[in-house]
């Protein structure tokens, strides 16, 4: 951690190693994250190039280096938020209705990253930055300009989905009277 500290306070100063190194130690929550809220592969990558391209031009804003990591998925959300606003700009909205139905019937065996991908946008993305990110239901809240309530209230029914989806069809007829 301390590492990741310095180079921020490197790469605020202007270091392009630094930053590199700090883009390299954040590829994968990046993309984790990005394909959380985007759908096709294309625009994941073109959602993080832009972040990491914007973040690049705007090191030097950051205030607080412990705050680094949410201050990058703010900017990736704003990305792919506009990236989404496209889509429905140029896709017909009865197109999308039927892609995202098929999608969802086509799931038979279901693991935790396919149970989280088939929750509703805004459940899937504050459970992928709270339990794959690793970050605080607080500072979620700030992230998506939301109250930490509202943030609490999506964990909670997100882990109820999560519970209903990851239950297998023998535990849901197990009766008790046949023990």
């Amino acid at each position: 951690m301390k590492e990741l500290e310095y180079d921020i306070k490197l790469a605020r100063k202007g270091d392009k190693e630094a930053f590199i190194r700090l883009i390299h130690a954040m590829e994968l929550n990046l993309y984790r994250v990005a394909r959380s809220i985007v759908k096709r592969e294309e625009d994941c990558s073109d959602a993080i190039q832009e972040t990491i391209l914007k973040a690049y031009h705007a090191i030097h804003t950051l205030r607080e280096p412990s705050f680094f990591k949410t201050w990058l998925f703010r900017i990736l959300i704003n990305e792919c938020n506009q990236i989404l606003r496209k889509e429905n700009r140029l896709l017909p909205s009865s197109e999308a209705v039927l892609s995202e139905a098929s999608t969802q019937d086509t799931y038979e065996n279901i693991d935790l990253k396919e149970a989280v991908n088939r929750l509703e946008e805004t459940l899937k993305l504050v459970v992928t930055l709270h339990y794959f990110e690793d970050i605080p239901l607080k500072q979620i809240s700030q992230l998506l300009e939301t109250p930490e309530g509202t943030i609490k209230s999506r964990l909670h029914r997100a882990r109820t989905i999560l519970a209903e989806y990851l239950q297998g069809p023998d535990e849901r007829r197990i009766s008790y009277e046949s023990c």
